[in-house]
């Protein structure tokens, strides 16, 4: 090769590295967030049933799980419209190979006897050993309401709180044992139905950290009548099977806080974000640099919930909610890996396009080194509620 060909060759791959590193910039002014939304797609949709609160989990390298909370639709039934406890609500699963093409016909959890369960909460351990927390309402007659031994949490219809629970898997979600029950935290003042001091529970993310302890972050009811609630930390070192409770997470004298994720940061603080009420919609984040023992929580600066944390390849942290405001929809933010700069980061809006508030609880996976699925459950319209997700590409 002559001089005058390689000097052609050199100048070509210059204007070409030049290039790359231009679009590379443009790209970056056009999406800071270096997120793109490849599609939206279907995950369940049955106009029979209200389908909601899902969580996901990547149980295999061409194996993922998708669990909800299904129930009948009861204007089929000539209702005016469905509430979120229900006597036939089951905790079931759908499974793909992919992340994008789900089972049509869902495999049922648990079922539980005495009553419908809410917000299959799922958790794959390091070993394999897949979780699902979730919670149960009773549907009972007069006759047992009048005779309850108080206080219990009700509705106006003899709804009567029976508290949290758990199941485990260790064959991969082809079979789910017997219901395990969390302590019931002190400062909880209420009882179940059965009478018993009422298990903890709660809807949101557990972590297991790097030692191998399970964080779950759990509600606590704190009055009679209930005016707010607080959140506490219990944690596992058996994987699962027993809890001991570890330390107030969240409290304040006006504002609730409830449904939870919790996440570990490469540097070991355990990180809680917070769904609020009386806080005008705020989302809360709750930090612990002593293992979970103390918390301090401040206000993240926006409105969303409840919140969903995912460790992003680069040790990043994709953080999703729900956004109950018009235009109703599913939003993100990108955060450092130590969960710092959430009152700098900027807003992704995956969706705006919801029928109504009644829609959200987002949940995440990474279905390869680039792609995210993030679920949630939507309507349009006000029509069937049914379990969704987007297809996201982080750079």
């Amino acid at each position: 090769m002559n001089i005058k060909k390689i000097s052609t060759l050199i100048i070509c791959m210059f204007f070409l590295l030049t290039f790359c590193t231009l679009r590379e910039k443009h790209n970056n002014l056009e999406n800071p967030l270096g997120i793109e939304k490849i599609k939206d797609i279907v995950i369940y949709e049955d106009s029979l049933f209200y389908s909601s609160f899902p969580s996901v989990v990547k149980n295999g390298k061409k194996d993922f799980i998708v669990a909800f909370r299904r129930a009948p639709d009861r204007r089929i039934f000539h209702e005016k419209g469905n509430m979120h406890v229900d006597p036939n609500s089951y905790l079931v699963m759908v499974r793909s190979n992919d992340g994008e093409k789900w089972t049509k016909v869902p495999h049922l959890i648990y079922s539980h006897p005495f009553g419908g369960s809410q917000d299959p909460c799922l958790l794959k351990l390091r070993d394999g050993t897949l979780l699902c927390t979730s919670y149960t309402w009773a549907f009972l007659r007069q006759e047992g309401i009048d005779n309850l031994k108080k206080p219990v949490i009700a509705t106006k219809d003899g709804v009567v709180f029976l508290g949290g629970y758990l199941v485990r898997s260790i064959d991969g979600g082809k079979t789910w044992g017997a219901p395990l029950y969390p302590p019931h935290v002190d400062d909880d003042v209420y009882l179940n139905a059965l009478g018993e001091p009422l298990p903890a529970y709660n809807r949101g993310a557990l972590y297991e950290g790097n030692s191998g302890r399970i964080f779950w972050v759990v509600t606590v009811n704190d009055s009679i009548p209930i005016k707010k609630t607080s959140t506490h930390l219990l944690v596992s070192d058996d994987k699962g099977l027993t809890w001991n409770y570890s330390g107030l997470v969240a409290t304040d004298d006006k504002a609730s806080f409830n449904e939870t994720s919790i996440y570990e940061t490469p540097k070991g603080d355990l990180v809680a974000f917070l769904r609020t009420a009386n806080m005008d919609d705020q989302a809360c984040i709750a930090r612990s640099s002593d293992g979970g023992k103390t918390f301090k929580w401040e206000s993240m600066g926006f409105q969303g919930h409840p919140l969903h944390a995912l460790r992003l390849p680069d040790k990043r942290v994709l953080l999703t909610y729900g956004y109950r405001h018009k235009p109703y929809g599913i939003r993100a933010r990108i955060l450092n890996p130590e969960c710092t700069d959430f009152a700098t980061t900027p807003e992704f809006i995956l969706r705006d396009d919801g029928g109504n508030s009644d829609l959200g609880y987002t949940w995440s996976v990474m279905l390869d080194k680039k792609r995210v699925l993030v679920v949630y459950y939507f309507n349009k319209d006000n029509k069937t509620r049914h379990i969704a997700g987007s297809v996201l590409e982080i750079n």
